[in-house]
């Protein structure tokens, strides 16, 4: 198996197509009010969107983009009005992370984690 897509759920397709489309991903498939499709910039996953009257209560999603130039990437998305929670920050399980919300409160972590992102230190099998 290999991972193709995540869906999330969102409020309001209108105001979260641009948000993600700020972030870089190419929109591929656009259902709207219901239903929109994007291909992220590298690799072959897409990323979509599905339209919900009401958001699951909780922590809600956390959904991670892997990112080679972590730190070049956030400071070109600052200087597109987007806001972060945490700045890059190198983390204790060896990734370096940068967290920030799109419109509907799911947990976006830009990240990059080399070597350490499928072979940390303390992998089973290694």
């Amino acid at each position: 198996m290999n991972l193709n897509q995540i869906t999330v759920p969102s409020l309001d397709l209108s105001k979260s197509v641009p948000f993600y489309e700020k972030l870089g991903l190419k929109l591929i498939v656009k259902a709207l009010p219901h239903y929109a499709r994007f291909e992220c910039p590298n690799g072959k996953s897409t990323f979509s969107l599905h339209q919900k009257e009401e958001l699951p209560k909780g922590e809600g999603i956390y959904v991670y983009f892997e990112c080679d130039n972590l730190d070049e990437q956030v400071a070109s998305l600052k200087q597109k009005g987007i806001q972060f929670d945490l700045e890059p920050t190198d983390q204790r399980w060896l990734w370096r992370e940068a967290r920030l919300k799109d419109l509907d409160g799911n947990q976006l972590i830009l990240f990059h984690g080399g070597e350490n992102r499928l072979n940390p230190p303390w992998r089973i099998g290694n």
